[in-house]
């Protein structure tokens, strides 16, 4: 058994007209497939409340559903128009700005303009200190000879006859929930709502044209590779005056010769050798933001790290700056003079070291069991 159409809509069966369409609306909202994407059993109440309004909205209808229940409309819907001659299109597009099916009527006029993209390639030290630089990207920009509109000069574009200059035309179908109203972008004005009749000779009617244009770009300090820099209103322009796209800088950071970036720190590969590295050493490091004594105690290990706070890379959304940390590698000699060669061996016996023989030609003819 169908349900009660009165209380599909939440009314009394003594409703006026505006309180069943007051109780439609809200319940059309509340229900339509749009807002409920995962919800399949929305539709189908979707579909029972909007019979029932079709019904209650016509008087004859309504009399005959009061009288007999269901059975008295003989399968049929009510004579007349339940939207007011506009058919299901009307009333979604009161509802939900739309057309009937989720989509959103478009707006008369030109269109936005595209959205252009460029990578700007960076140093670590304009990273370090924020910089600017220039960008060059082929675009379009706004016609002169027209001064955008299209028209060529005298002229004016002229309001399509076809959509009276709404940009839209309304196309009505049959279906079973009645007539179904849609919207869609006017085939002689391309949605534009008006008509080039005598098109700018400079730019055949499109209001813009082709060029290669440079902007300078403002970068912050601290930001990475793989970031985005939006610059609003610098992309292409629309044709016929619409409004430009946004220009979208991404960022690529070149690496640096003696420094290597992680997060904001920034890590120095210090190489000693193994006398330095026992003995201590002082030395003056040249930082990309001036320079940095370091002490290095006797005795250090290779792989040891040594911070200097701050001295890092700054923190592009916050305060503060990453940390300097020098990493020491130890570096041994590939090949020594005799004179080294004899100094080491003096080291290594006083400090009981075991170490390869000196006669390298027996040495060689060990085969180790490691490769």
């Amino acid at each position: 058994m169908s349900a009660d159409f009165y209380e599909l809509l939440g009314v009394s069966r003594n409703a006026n007209a505006d309180e069943i369409k007051k109780a439609y609306r809200k319940k059309a909202r509340e229900l339509h497939p749009d807002a409920n994407p995962d919800n399949p059993a929305a539709e189908d109440q979707f579909k029972e409340v909007s019979r029932a309004y079709e019904v209650l909205s016509d008087a004859d209808a309504r009399s005959r559903y009061d009288r007999f229940g269901e059975q008295g409309l003989g399968g049929a819907g009510g004579g007349g128009d339940p939207f007011g001659g506009g058919g299901f299109g009307d009333i979604f597009e009161a509802f939900f700005g739309g057309n009937g099916f989720g989509g959103q009527r478009q707006q008369a006029g030109p269109p936005r303009g595209q959205d252009l993209e460029v990578t700007a390639r960076l140093d670590l030290p304009g990273v370090m200190f924020g910089t600017q630089i220039t960008v060059d990207v082929n675009t379009a920009i706004t016609c002169i000879g027209c001064d955008g509109s299209g028209a060529a000069e005298g002229t004016e574009p002229v309001t399509c006859s076809e959509c009276s200059g709404s940009g839209q035309v309304r196309r009505v179908r049959q279906s079973l929930l009645g007539q179904m109203v849609t919207t869609g972008p006017c085939g002689r004005c391309g949605g534009m709502g008006q008509v080039i009749v005598t098109p700018c000779v400079t730019c055949s009617g499109e209001g813009r044209r082709s060029s290669r244009e440079s902007y300078t770009v403002d970068v912050p300090a601290g930001i990475r590779t793989g970031q985005t820099l939006r610059l609003s209103g610098r992309g292409a322009v629309g044709p016929r005056g619409g409004e430009a796209g946004d220009l979208y800088v991404h960022v690529a950071v070149a690496q640096h010769k003696d420094f290597v970036r992680e997060e904001d720190d920034l890590i120095y590969n210090m190489a000693l050798s193994i006398s330095q590295a026992a003995l201590g050493v002082h030395t003056v490091l040249e930082a990309l933001d001036g320079e940095l004594d370091l002490v290095v105690p006797a005795g250090t290990q290779h792989g040891r790290e040594f911070v200097a706070k701050g001295r890092g890379v700054p923190h592009v959304n916050g305060r503060g700056r990453g940390n300097l940390r020098v990493r020491v590698a130890v570096s041994v000699p590939t090949k020594l003079s005799d004179e080294q060669e004899e100094l080491l061996r003096k080291l290594a016996e006083l400090s009981g070291d075991e170490v390869a023989s000196t006669d390298k030609k027996l040495f060689s003819r060990i085969k180790s069991a490691f490769s």
